[in-house]
């Protein structure tokens, strides 16, 4: 599997992942679980701003951001809505990305003002996992509260996404 193929089902991977996140946030009673659900609210949205502010840096274009987090936190709704645009642009953006540009490096100033260099790959990688951690920070929140967080693995998703797989005959070991 090349690079680009495996970034394409990372972030097929993320934008199932967040879905399934944020709609386990909607059966959060509010007035019950109000302060671990802005917890989570909070998590998700500083993953859905380091996202926008890498597609930026992607594309060469102005982000907007000065910080990594947003002051006020989001309707939950608004955030649904503002996390799948961005996985979308995602997968969007890597029907279009080259192989050869995914290699190039980018020269870009966090919101902190450093300095990086990294390239299109390396960025794209940074953001799914830069999600996967902080999914699995929600994950805790909801089972301390005895909420069953979302069955956030790669392998679910691709078992999912793709059920034939499962029905695979199981290879000889190697030197058997």
């Amino acid at each position: 599997m090349s690079a680009h193929a495996l970034l394409r089902s990372l972030f097929a991977y993320q934008a199932w992942a967040n879905d399934e996140l944020l709609e386990r946030l909607v059966s959060l009673d509010p007035p019950v679980h109000g302060k671990e659900r802005q917890a989570v609210i909070r998590l998700i949205d500083h993953s859905h701003v380091v996202s926008p502010i890498f597609s930026a840096h992607l594309v060469g274009a102005s982000h907007g951001y000065s910080a990594d987090n947003i002051e006020d936190t989001p309707a939950l709704d608004e955030l649904r809505a503002a996390v799948a645009a961005t996985d979308r642009w995602y997968l969007d953006y890597l029907e279009i990305v080259s192989s050869q540009q995914l290699s190039e490096p980018v020269a870009f100033v966090f919101t902190d003002g450093d300095k990086a260099l990294m390239s299109r790959q390396e960025m794209l990688t940074h953001v799914v996992l830069n999600g996967v951690y902080h999914r699995g920070e929600a994950g805790r929140i909801l089972a301390q509260i005895s909420v069953t967080p979302p069955w956030d693995t790669f392998a679910v998703h691709l078992h999912r996404a793709e059920p034939s797989r499962r029905l695979q005959k199981q290879r000889e070991p190697l030197g058997a």
